[in-house]
């Protein structure tokens, strides 16, 4: 049974309080100009996936709930069983049975399109964005946004009626694991979520200080150096730029600080003053000579830089709670 893997796999995850990989902590945040991918670790992110999966899948045939036969009402016990947890964070648990239930529906996803994730693997991302959901629960409650109940119906009813009736929304939850409990619960932590995530995200402001770069971009190391000679002889370095890559010029724009994956580039491009070119840099991609063209301490940011932003000021809002967190993997 998975619960026994599970647990095994528990003791395996690294401790999350540790600084965790938050590479993927929001699937709407795609830098392509840097190739950076944040994907959104609150992976079940049901408000964005309901309406636009459960719309896409409204022809499909339904499958038929079966209704549960009648029980006898449970008998009253002096102790009440408490289910089996598979985390803790500060004191709110994710139950080993919630946790399956997220991993099993993260591999049907991946199944579905084409991805192979080793089941480790699966379990740590999993667990990351189950503690990132708690974590931004609590801020949101701690901020003194609470997800009553009227909001919640209220919440469902708006998506009833959006993707098609109460059917639509049945038929759903049986095909991905969920009943209306656990619906409601993940619905509940998730609108929460949500909006501590756009009040973190809101911080940030839509002008930064920024540069204007061009840069001398090759790939063997004698080439650069004699292209460095010659600029230090006097050569032009737009011409240079142009002559190397007639297609960008060598044109990386403006970007603000925490914004291009490469830190020694950005590092390099804030030492310079307009008019001044760096020296040598050797990155993963080659070998850069770089130009600062202008230099402003209030530029407005592009929409993908602004993004960027918005989501470094999550991971590190993120990372900052986990570290101070009391967050507990089952024994």
């Amino acid at each position: 049974m998975l619960t026994s893997i599970t647990k095994k796999l528990l003791k395996r995850i690294s401790p999350i309080n540790e600084g965790t990989d938050l590479e993927k902590a929001l699937p709407f945040f795609y830098n392509p100009n840097t190739q950076r991918i944040i994907e959104n670790k609150l992976l079940s992110f049901l408000l964005v996936l309901i309406i636009t999966g459960l719309a896409a899948c409204q022809s499909a045939s339904p499958t038929p709930l079966t209704a549960s036969p009648s029980s006898p009402p449970p008998t009253a016990t002096a102790t009440e069983v408490q289910e089996p947890m598979a985390i803790q964070i500060n004191g709110r648990g994710i139950t080993l049975v919630e946790f399956e239930a997220e991993l099993a529906r993260f591999q049907a996803a991946q199944i579905a399109l084409g991805n192979t994730v080793p089941l480790e693997q699966a379990s740590q991302r999993v667990m990351n964005d189950l503690v990132g959901q708690v974590l931004l629960e609590q801020g949101a409650e701690s901020a003194g946004f609470i997800v009553d109940d009227a909001l919640l119906q209220t919440r469902i009813d708006n998506l009833v009626a959006q993707i098609g009736g109460i059917q639509v929304l049945t038929d759903w939850e049986a095909g991905h694991g969920y009943s209306d409990e656990s619906l409601r619960q993940a619905l509940r932590r998730q609108i929460a979520a949500a909006w501590m995530r756009d009040q973190i995200i809101s911080t940030v402001s839509s002008n930064a200080e920024q540069v204007h770069v061009q840069q001398i971009l090759l790939y063997n190391s004698d080439t650069i150096q004699a292209a460095w000679n010659e600029l230090n002889a006097g050569a032009d370095f737009a011409t240079m730029a142009a002559n190397y890559d007639p297609i960008t010029k060598g044109e990386l724009g403006w970007f603000p600080r925490n914004y291009l994956p490469d830190l020694q580039i950005e590092e390099a491009a804030y030492a310079l003053q307009p008019g001044e070119y760096s020296n040598v840099i050797e990155t993963q991609a080659g070998y850069s000579i770089l130009m600062v063209l202008a230099r402003e301490p209030d530029h407005i940011l592009s929409p993908d830089a602004l993004l960027t932003l918005q989501t470094v000021a999550l991971e590190n809002w993120l990372m900052e709670k986990r570290q101070s967190s009391n967050i507990t993997l089952a024994p």
